[in-house]
């Protein structure tokens, strides 16, 4: 049953005889990947709102590519510490070539999210990355040459209506920082369907080590080029109060740990189911603000997060079953 309701959904995409038990490792592993990533918005957040002064000086598309540097920096030597398969990645020339394309594609989307982020809410932000399902859904289909089947659009449009309605109806106005947080989104359904195709192909350790260093490098070429590289100011401000401990966590737990499982588990699932799955962002993001006192409780939160699990399950439970008569 496992093995059919995958093909069913796109074999270009999936790996060949995913078992059961893989689905569900793959699943449960992708819903920790989404709340982790849900604090992300927050660390993020703060640790933009401690740089303002530098920001004047600075740019701050500069102070965002020296943040950048530091969480992929982090992330980089932790793999290459912790794991000899990420060490020997160094030395193959096609894991640099896999790694430069899924490294440009996650400088462009967390570059164009962080500097959209310094403009607009972080629940504002959240619901606009989500749109990643969306994008996540066509692009696929077009790549496919087929049409999505009907359970997939009722799972993709609940899921996307309750990212929207999460906090309230959403009264979004479209300056500079919401239109870049839609780009970004667009750019991560890319790395999601990418990061697919490639690690069925290549060793997940090694693609993902060799695009946290190119991600590392893009972004320091862009501090020298947007900020002052030259100036030690422009790097001390990594390690600024309130700062270092949020890119501590960004670096380890949001980049390392979060791409790495993503690029051991996404595989044994559909591009689309993954999307819906990290479509959850925004459920886990409001509930951390709820714990935090940041968020004020509000039947929307039920509204959008009973939305989002119901589209999941839709995806999930009914779309396991192979009806031709969904591919017409």
């Amino acid at each position: 049953m496992g093995e059919s309701s995958t093909t069913s959904t796109g074999s270009d995409f999936l790996a060949q005889n995913v078992s059961p038990e893989q689905r569900r490792k793959a699943i449960y592993s992708l819903l920790v990947v989404t709340l982790v990533w849900g604090a992300t918005f927050i660390w993020m957040k703060q640790a933009l709102d401690n740089l303002e002064s530098e920001k004047i000086e600075f740019g701050k598309n500069g102070v965002v590519a020296a943040l950048l540097v530091a969480r992929f920096a982090i992330a980089s030597v932790v793999i290459l510490v912790f794991f000899p398969k990420a060490r020997k990645a160094l030395t193959s020339k096609i894991l640099w070539i896999d790694g430069l394309l899924l490294g440009s594609l996650m400088f462009l989307a967390y570059f164009t999210q962080m500097v959209g982020l310094d403009d607009i809410d972080p629940s504002v932000s959240a619901f606009l990355t989500s749109l990643y399902v969306i994008f996540t859904a066509i692009i696929t289909t077009i790549l496919a040459r087929k049409k999505p089947t009907r359970i997939l659009i009722a799972g993709v449009l609940l899921a996307t209506f309750g990212a929207g309605f999460i906090e309230g109806p959403p009264h979004v106005s479209w300056g500079v920082g919401e239109i870049l947080t839609v780009f970004c989104a667009a750019l991560f359904s890319l790395h999601i369907i990418f990061t697919q195709r490639i690690t069925l192909l290549r060793d997940p350790i090694g693609i993902s080590t060799t695009s946290f260093i190119v991600v590392t490098i893009c972004s320091i070429i862009t501090v020298f080029a947007l900020g002052d590289g030259t100036n030690s100011g422009q790097w001390s401000l990594i390690i600024s109060d309130g700062v270092i401990v949020p890119i501590l966590l960004l670096g380890i737990a949001g980049t390392f740990f979060c791409l790495l499982v993503l690029s051991l588990f996404q595989r044994y699932l559909h591009p689309v189911q993954a999307a819906m799955i990290y479509a959850l962002e925004p459920v886990w993001a409001t509930a951390i603000g709820l714990s935090l006192g940041m968020v004020d409780w509000s039947v929307w939160i039920l509204v959008g997060g009973g939305s989002l699990f119901i589209g999941n399950i839709i995806v999930e439970a009914l779309g396991a079953s192979p009806d031709s008569s969904e591919e017409e």
